[in-house]
């Protein structure tokens, strides 16, 4: 796979419209794209490239894989949609919002899967509770600020996913029963439903038809109107809240919508009218020193700023941050002799203890929040006494992304991360992975939701890949008769 960073353009509209009195917590079960399967160094940078009536208290979703680079990298939950329900297994990104599902009869969907799942084609036509969605409906218009030109009441409203490689998916929007587990106590769960407006995939091109990655389909997290968190709040379903707690440790981790109590968690502002969770980024800092960089390189006007995303697996910086940081993360050992693997990887032979030898790094933000990177994390082993440093420049990736500062799961991993958009605000504390966070619903009782592993159950080896940006900024419709 060719090692170039893509940034996903991603074109897309998804609505959300829970029609039944669904309340209490909900669980989605969770499991890493890429485990148990060996893959290459260039996979994992490839992969980053292309990328109820009552409020409820917590949505959890049952997390499994790795963050580590040199373990899995992307992680995905298990839904069920339909009557009956059937399972898919779906991407789990903040970078993007919308859920869609590959489609019967799509053509060049992926069939097979090495991820150890087995791919299922959404079929309307299986369920007693699907409908379609036509141009005409309130759906289309109002996502489009009216009807759309040329719009009959028998054509369906669909949709077009424009990636920046090339890679494409089209279908249309389909309602349907989507089948969720309500956090019923502490640590406990039953099973709700609602129904949705997704995107049922009909074509797939380029890296979505032939990666062996394969998924089932998209959930997305990101802050638009059109996402499935944005819609529940508005439907006042949910509070716009959630957290993500990604164990490097064991993996898994925590995955909760909803508002939390516990840990305290301190945030800083996102900045507004983004497409992405961009934040204000003061300073670096390497080993107590303070990087002495260029006075506009925090700035945030387009193409620049710093994204929090869980769905990027590495850590990429501008030219001028990254080579000042890398002569700081490696002046502790002048004899210390970098080799590249795969053409990309700066990675050296150590025999002692990462953490005795290399300094901490520390990010400073605006409201004086500070995340703090240890040398574990941010170099990661791919074999014995041999280390790869995960910082990588920006402007060797990708024209358009040079000035981007994108903090992925390598940064964000054993750190309860909180997503505060109620507040316009998002957050991190280190913490236990392992364990469980609480959450508070309308009614003032605070249940735990506790940590998955759904990998764990697997007894393939991990594998190593890197996961994909899906960074949209644009929306296409299409009208077919």
């Amino acid at each position: 796979m060719d090692l170039r960073t893509r940034l996903a353009f991603l074109g897309c509209v998804l609505f959300l419209d829970l029609v039944s009195n669904v309340s209490g917590n909900f669980v989605f079960p969770v499991e890493h794209k890429f485990k148990g399967k060996e893959r290459s160094l260039s996979a994992f940078k490839a992969h980053d490239v292309r990328r109820h009536r009552r409020i409820l208290s917590a949505v959890d979703l049952e997390l499994g894989g790795n963050g580590l680079p040199s373990e899995t990298g992307l992680y995905y939950a298990r839904i069920g949609i339909g009557s009956p329900p059937t399972d898919y297994f779906v991407q789990v990104d903040t970078g993007s919002d919308i859920l869609w599902v590959n489609c019967i009869g799509c053509e060049k969907c992926p069939k097979k899967s090495t991820l150890g799942i087995e791919l299922t084609l959404y079929d309307p036509k299986s369920s007693t509770t699907s409908k379609m969605i036509t141009c005409d409906q309130d759906f289309c218009t109002s996502t489009y600020d009216g009807q759309l030109p040329g719009c009959r009441p028998e054509l369906l409203c669909q949709y077009n996913v424009v990636y920046g490689d090339g890679s494409a998916t089209a279908g249309y929007f389909v309602k349907d029963t989507l089948h969720l587990n309500k956090v019923t106590g502490n640590l406990k769960t039953g099973s709700t439903n609602g129904s949705v407006i997704f995107g049922c995939g009909a074509k797939q091109s380029g890296e979505l038809g032939t990666s062996s990655e394969a998924l089932d389909g998209i959930l997305g997290f990101g802050q638009a109107n059109s996402s499935m968190l944005s819609q529940l709040a508005s439907a006042g379903k949910v509070k716009k809240e959630f957290a993500h707690c990604l164990d490097t440790n064991n993996g898994g981790g925590i995955f909760a919508i909803g508002e939390v109590v516990s840990p305290r968690v301190n945030t800083t502002p996102l900045i507004p009218k983004q497409a992405h969770y961009n934040v204000v980024m003061k300073a670096i800092e390497v080993g107590g020193d303070i990087l002495d960089l260029p006075s506009d390189v925090f700035d945030t006007s387009d193409g620049k700023g710093t994204i929090i995303d869980s769905g990027t697996t590495l850590a990429y910086l501008p030219n001028a941050v990254y080579e000042s940081l890398m002569d700081k993360v490696t002046a502790r050992q002048p004899g210390l002799k970098l080799h590249t693997v795969e053409d990309q990887f700066s990675c050296f032979e150590f025999t002692r203890n990462v953490d005795d030898g290399f300094p901490v790094v520390k990010f400073h933000f605006d409201k004086s929040l500070t995340l703090t990177v240890y040398p574990h994390e941010y170099l990661f082993q791919i074999r014995e006494d041999v280390w790869c440093i995960g910082w990588q420049d920006s402007g060797m990736q990708s024209k358009d992304g040079k000035d981007m500062t994108l903090l992925g799961d390598m940064v964000l991993s054993n750190k309860l991360v909180l997503y505060d958009l109620e507040n316009e605000a998002i957050g991190w504390t280190e913490y236990n992975c392992s364990t469980s966070i609480k959450v508070k619903d309308e009614s003032g009782a605070v249940y735990s939701v506790g940590a998955h592993n759904l990998s764990s159950a697997s007894t393939l080896r991990i594998g190593r890949i890197l996961t994909f940006l899906l960074l949209p900024i644009a929306m296409v419709l299409l009208l077919v008769l």
